[in-house]
């Protein structure tokens, strides 16, 4: 299983060239943004507004992190299930957004548009939220703080474990596991 240490935002060619059961340090920044910054996003583009975040590139981390505790930067900071993002990850994507980092399948919708755009969408560990929270070095709200933990925030990451689950040609983890366990691949 090839291993890669990229940086954030991501390249259309990085993107394209992962598979899913990759493994992804990521070193850059990143967002985070849950089910309603998503919708707020969403709202803003229909209003004709500009974003509060360049998408070009962009990884979205779907994480509501706990308060950070005295001398931390941020709080445990574990994934979100990815599916309550799929009606507005296509629009996302179509926009530049590269890749999103989350936990469980994704519909097809979303399959779709990392095809149809090159992005991936990969997977943290669900539960280590305290261990990944050690890989963010910086953390920033950037937009709609009255949403607490649900902000949008910048964060600056240094080898964040992350492994690919859709990738832009179609691929993806979770079936390539499901046929190797009855014995079809």
């Amino acid at each position: 299983m090839p291993t890669y240490e990229m940086s954030a935002p991501l390249s259309d060619a990085d993107a394209r060239k992962l598979r899913s059961g990759d493994v992804v340090f990521l070193n850059g920044i990143i967002y985070t943004a849950r089910d309603a910054a998503h919708k707020k996003l969403n709202d803003l583009l229909d209003e004709g507004k500009e974003l509060p975040i360049d998408l070009k590139g962009a990884v979205i981390y779907y994480v509501g992190p706990s308060p950070a505790q005295p001398g931390y930067v941020i709080g445990s900071a574990g994934p979100t299930t990815s599916y309550r993002m799929d009606a507005f990850a296509p629009r996302l994507h179509s926009l530049g957004a590269k890749a999103s980092i989350g936990k469980g399948i994704r519909n097809e919708a979303v399959k779709k548009a990392l095809k149809d755009y090159g992005g991936v969408y990969f997977g943290a560990t669900g539960g280590a939220g305290a261990l990944l929270s050690a890989c963010i070095k910086e953390a920033e709200v950037v937009a709609f703080p009255e949403m607490g933990p649900e902000a949008l925030r910048r964060l600056r990451v240094e080898r964040l474990p992350l492994l690919v689950i859709n990738d832009s040609v179609g691929g993806e983890l979770y079936v390539q596991a499901d046929l190797k366990a009855v014995g079809l691949a």
